[in-house]
């Protein structure tokens, strides 16, 4: 069930569905089931987090389901993704809580375990034949506003969950942005061992030092 869209070429050899995840717009209208998507969310319990707290929490609505939820989310997104997150079978919000539970002490880590459960079923996703994209292009306090989110809730992220469509579902610039080739920065440029690199170098070998 591998998308064979635009799948990611790195220097080295990673597990293939992590080459496949991508974040597509264009989705078909084909409704995702429960059990699949219980296994997708299952898949995001499994990630880690400070002290086992699970700080995550998703507000979720299909379109073929809860349409007036749906249509309630999607009005939260910025135009630009409306135009093209309409067409998406399930739309997400990511939340996070700012409290741990066992003593209301501030949980620092709790956006960060947010996106460890959502990079998680992401990947889930991906290995099930489904795409999911992640926007900031939303207003948060509509979401609060509209749903009735708790104060102690950190409303973080909106994504999109569905099966991927061709390109050819969307209109351009949209169209074209999909087809572009994936690039990622190699690992030297992100992984620095033993110190910080200079600002005369910025290279990984001297790092290495």
């Amino acid at each position: 069930m591998a998308d064979p869209t635009n799948v990611l070429q790195l220097e080295y050899e990673i597990l293939p569905v992590l080459t496949q995840r991508r974040s597509p717009r264009a989705y078909l209208d084909t409704p995702v089931s429960t059990e699949i998507l219980n296994r997708i969310f299952a898949a995001g319990t499994s990630a880690a987090s400070c002290i086992g707290e699970q700080p995550w929490r998703y507000l979720a609505a299909s379109q073929a389901e809860q349409p007036e939820a749906f249509a309630k989310l999607l009005a939260t997104l910025k135009p630009f993704n409306q135009v093209w997150a309409k067409k998406a079978p399930v739309l997400v919000i990511g939340l996070a809580k700012r409290t741990f539970a066992k003593d209301g002490n501030p949980n620092d880590f709790a956006r960060h375990d947010l996106g460890q459960a959502t990079a998680t079923l992401a990947i889930q996703a991906a290995e099930l034949g489904l795409q999911v994209h992640q926007m900031g292009g939303f207003t948060a306090d509509e979401v609060r506003e509209g749903f009735n989110v708790p104060a102690d809730f950190d409303i973080v992220t909106a994504f999109t969950l569905g099966y991927p469509g061709p390109a050819e579902l969307l209109e351009e610039p949209l169209r074209s942005r999909e087809l572009t080739p994936r690039s990622r920065m190699p690992v030297g440029e992100i992984l620095f061992w033993g110190a910080w690199p200079t600002p005369e170098s910025e290279d990984f070998a001297e790092a290495q030092k």
